[in-house]
């Protein structure tokens, strides 16, 4: 795509870029409120059965994956116009989706002026390794390396460490406004889980928050992976680097039936997303339909997209992922090539 091309598509999608205050008021109606009244329902329905109150809690975590789609919103300042407000609303939800609003906000947008640039990894990223990376670490980091890319791990444990850990801790040398806000949040965070522990009891965390918060996780955990890991995703060095590129080739269209997509905030339109930031969640979908270059981006499918859980190194030479299998065998073949002299 050439340098006109790119622009006159930047240039395609800049009227989806603005908000609009009571489509986003809407939405924030339709997903706060159906959170905390599914919250209820499961607490109540506890008291009779925990797998009658387990329904409830699955809906709930639909509700707070769409929760965190608006915090998203906010964080790239597109849910509302003005930045206080955005701000606001920002935190608000990252008390209920346990993110620390301010310091994603940070995170979340060297993400997006680095995705894809190999030189620039590590913020906000999936690990990546490439092929002579991998080749040229020790057992140490390669272990490392293969438990964090094991689906057990990154599933299964991810929102653990995810909830527990990194969305608890500011980075190093954060700004005053980061660091404050972190601490805004986890004592909000703690001042409702002692409120829940000693009004309700401390089972109600165990057996309805919990697997609110966990299933949520889980799939947040999936969504942002599936859509910059697939085979033929985008990534080059820093010299090679196009913003561009990187958005529209190393981001897929996840094409999800209405009703996910709806939950999920069309967030499976992730290359117009990472073309334009600033498109709010709901007019995600229109500036796909409406810009025909944007069509060619790569698509995948709930059935598709499990084939992207085999793709764990990035092959630089091949331009594309390979799984551990063809890594091993790549690297039996290096030791069984026969030397000169």
């Amino acid at each position: 795509m050439t340098k006109e091309k790119q622009a006159a598509l930047r240039k395609a999608v800049v009227p989806y870029a603005k908000s609009q205050t009571k489509t986003s008021i809407i939405q924030l109606l339709n997903t706060i409120l159906p959170f905390f009244i599914l919250w209820v329902l499961a607490w109540q329905t506890l008291s009779i059965s925990f797998w009658l109150s387990l329904p409830f809690s699955i809906l709930a975590s639909g509700f707070m994956i769409r929760s965190f789609i608006i915090f998203h919103d906010c964080a790239h300042g597109s849910f509302f116009k003005n930045k206080k407000l955005n701000d606001f609303i920002g935190t608000f939800t990252g008390v209920i989706t346990h993110f620390a609003y301010e310091k994603w906000k940070k995170d979340h947008s060297i993400h997006h002026a680095t995705s894809g640039n190999l030189d620039k990894r590590g913020i906000g990223d999936i690990w990546v390794m490439t092929v002579k990376e991998y080749e040229a670490a020790g057992k140490w980091k390669r272990l490392q390396y293969r438990l964090y890319r094991n689906p057990i791990v990154m599933f299964g444990l991810g929102p653990f460490q995810l909830f527990l850990g990194v969305n608890r801790f500011n980075r190093r040398k954060p700004k005053k406004k980061e660091r404050l806000n972190t601490y805004l949040i986890n004592v909000i965070l703690v001042a409702v889980y002692l409120f829940i522990g000693f009004t309700l009891g401390w089972h109600v965390i165990l057996l309805v928050q919990l697997p609110i918060i966990y299933i949520a996780g889980i799939a947040g955990i999936w969504l942002f992976y599936v859509q910059h890991q697939f085979e033929d995703s985008y990534f080059e060095n820093e010299s090679e680097w196009d913003f561009v590129k990187a958005a529209v080739d190393g981001s897929s269209y996840y094409k999800l039936p209405k009703w996910l997509e709806w939950v999920t905030g069309s967030i499976g339109y992730h290359h117009v997303h990472h073309l334009a930031p600033r498109v709010p969640n709901y007019h995600l979908e229109k500036a796909h339909e409406n810009t025909p270059p944007l069509h060619k981006a790569t698509t995948i499918t709930l059935k598709t997209s499990l084939e992207s859980l085999k793709f764990r190194l990035y092959d630089e030479e091949q331009k594309t992922f390979i799984s551990f299998k063809e890594m091993r065998r790549y690297l039996e073949n290096r030791t069984q090539r026969p030397t000169l002299g």
